[in-house]
């Protein structure tokens, strides 16, 4: 799809994210319909802010979460501003991502119903704004996912705690193969609730004005679609369990479903020391407690890939050059150094996650 002008001109004069009050309805509205509403670090600004002013303002009952433009709600952050940071050595990107993660911790804990629509792409950083929330809306266009792996890279915004609770190992197939899922899978895998038609998206903002949430969506939801992930969970299980990706990978090549043929070959393209963090990292956080013990463990790691080779490599050859040729370090899963990838989940020395000690407190 092409860009609009009016896309360009809307962007230059209103913020990149739109704050209003429509009667008890509190809209946020990504807007940077350009660039699939991509995170930037003023954005988790801009929605931390409007979150802590409603969040004892009895005006506002209800939090509706869109994206302006028709591709999507949000393409995830500004890789290319963090590139440019993990290039330069500043690691200027760790605030970024402190104040992301508080970001999603508040949503995932927010005391008012949070209605996101997920519709259109929705990844990454997207997907830790809309898939904490207490009701998440996805319709026929919507297509969610976690591509870290694909760009050198790992899930966060919470990812791990959100793919490590779905069922069996189907977190693990989409995180470990940065894959994507449609309305079905993702209200299967615990990514949203409710399936709207974008065709009554319009009414459902009209109507959380004045209704109740649950009570709109009650009535607006339809019966989800199938779910062609869920349906494959019998070999995904047997070929994901275990801790070693080396066997994983072996697993899926030696199993007769073709589609776990096609995973392995996708796995293989990804890269092997972002894949086995991702694995390590998923574990780890299938055990923890709760959301913001996963954020924690999360910044360790993003803050630490700013110096990871294949980080750089993987936004270059995906994103800056687009020759979709990355030349991953180490070249293959069994040559991962185990050693390297726990040294990434050790506390950080210059200080940790700080999130509000209770839902209504203050970092």
């Amino acid at each position: 799809m092409t860009d609009h002008p009016q896309d360009a001109a809307r962007e230059a004069v209103e913020p990149e994210v739109v704050v209003s009050t429509d009667g008890r309805l509190g809209r946020l509205e990504l807007n940077r319909p350009r660039a699939i509403n991509a995170l930037n670090h003023p954005m988790v600004g801009l929605l931390q802010e409007a979150l802590e002013a409603w969040r004892d303002d009895d005006a506002v009952r209800t939090v509706l979460l869109t994206g302006r433009g028709e591709r999507g709600l949000c393409a995830g952050g500004d890789i290319v501003s963090i590139w440019k940071d993990a290039k330069a050595g500043t690691h200027e990107s760790a605030r970024f991502w402190a104040d992301e993660y508080v970001l999603n911790h508040t949503i995932g804990h927010y005391p008012k119903p949070y209605v996101a629509v997920m519709d259109g792409i929705v990844l990454g950083g997207g997907i830790g704004v809309s898939a904490h929330a207490s009701h998440r809306v996805v319709t026929e266009r919507s297509s969610l996912g976690m591509p870290e792996t694909g760009i050198g890279f790992v899930p966060d915004v919470g990812g791990t705690w959100l793919l490590s609770s779905a069922p069996g190992e189907l977190g693990t197939h989409l995180g470990l193969t940065a894959g994507s899922v449609g309305a079905g899978d993702a209200i299967a895998l615990g990514l949203a609730d409710h399936f709207v038609p974008t065709e009554r998206l319009g009414e459902l903002a009209r109507r959380l004005v004045d209704e109740d949430a649950a009570e709109v969506l009650a009535d607006l939801a339809e019966d989800a679609p199938a779910a062609p992930l869920l349906e494959q969970q019998g070999w995904i299980d047997e070929c994901y369990a275990g801790d070693d990706a080396a066997a994983i990978l072996r697993r899926l090549r030696e199993h007769p479903a073709p589609e776990a043929q096609q995973a392995a070959e996708t796995l293989a393209k990804r890269s092997p020391f972002a894949v086995t963090t991702t694995l390590r990292a998923l574990r780890e956080a299938a055990g923890m407690a709760d959301l913001g013990e996963a954020l924690a463990m999360e910044l360790r790691l993003t803050v630490r890939f700013l110096d990871v080779p294949d980080f750089v490599e993987g936004v270059r050859a995906q994103v800056i050059d687009k020759d979709r040729n990355p030349r991953w370090t180490p070249a293959t899963l069994e040559e991962v150094d185990g050693d390297a990838v726990a040294a990434l989940f050790a506390p950080l020395p210059e200080g940790e996650l700080r999130l509000p000690t209770s839902p209504g407190g203050t970092a």
